[in-house]
């Protein structure tokens, strides 16, 4: 098992399903880094992740407000940083306490936290290949997020 794998996904309905499957195999405490262009299924993905956690509400993008909290089997805390400029502008959230928790943590253009991050996370890549397919890259960092890797590989088969 490498530390990443690639799937490429021909539909939003693939990505959501993706996310699902993520997830249903997700542990408490788990981070999840989310980065791809404005329109890429960022959001998609944590609606399925969202989904597969047992979360019954609407999942929408936290742009506005920074932090949307979902609970569901485990609490997840869906976050947007498009909007932020410097990294001090993370302490205003108390981003740490987030990162510390036992829920789920998604973050959705993560570039400033990546100093304030714990040792184990996922990092999610999605580029546009067309219109529809995307191409979706995840990183393991960590002892929990190799093994999610690795329970994810065997439940996925859009793999390339």
């Amino acid at each position: 098992m490498d530390d990443n794998l690639t799937f490429i996904s021909s539909s939003e309905e693939e990505t959501y399903s993706l996310g699902e499957t993520i997830g249903e195999l997700v542990e408490a405490g788990q981070i999840i880094l989310l980065s791809g262009d404005l329109g890429a299924g960022k959001t998609v993905l944590a609606q399925g992740i969202c989904a597969g956690l047992g979360v019954l509400e609407d999942v929408t993008s936290p742009t506005f407000n920074l932090i949307n909290e979902y609970e569901g089997d485990l609490t997840v805390y869906h976050m947007d940083l498009y909007r932020l400029e410097k990294e001090e502008e993370l302490y205003d959230l108390a981003i740490e306490e987030y990162l510390e928790s036992d829920g789920v943590v998604i973050i959705e253009w993560p570039d400033l936290v990546y100093d304030l991050l714990p040792p184990d996370f996922i990092y999610i890549k999605i580029n546009t290949l067309a219109e529809e397919e995307r191409e979706i890259s995840l990183e393991g960092e960590g002892e929990n997020s190799l093994t999610l890797l690795e329970r994810l590989e065997e439940y996925v088969d859009f793999r390339y």
